[in-house]
């Protein structure tokens, strides 16, 4: 077992040191982090009344890469962030 032996230091000096350093972690780990928010998917229907186009266009731009679809069963859906982020600002 090692021991560490603080010189010139006292109690209180060294808690609030450990203190000043959680908080300085404490701070950065909340600039980064991002809670998780769950997928939003969108039926064919919903993306095409969204963005007025026709299912045919929908197929064209899944075709193209456009837009990604993703499926389950026989349905087809959109991912919400999928859509936002094929949104381009012209």
């Amino acid at each position: 077992m090692s021991q560490i032996q603080f010189i010139s230091v006292t109690p209180e000096q060294l808690q609030n040191a450990i203190i000043e350093g959680v908080k300085t972690q404490l701070e950065s780990l909340k600039l980064h982090f991002e809670p998780k928010q769950p997928k939003t998917y969108l039926s064919r229907a919903e993306v095409s009344k969204m963005l007025n186009v026709s299912f045919v266009t929908l197929n064209k731009w899944n075709k193209t890469g456009r837009l990604k679809a993703v499926g389950i069963g026989g349905r087809v859906l959109y991912r919400q962030s999928d859509i936002d982020n094929a949104i381009v600002e012209i």
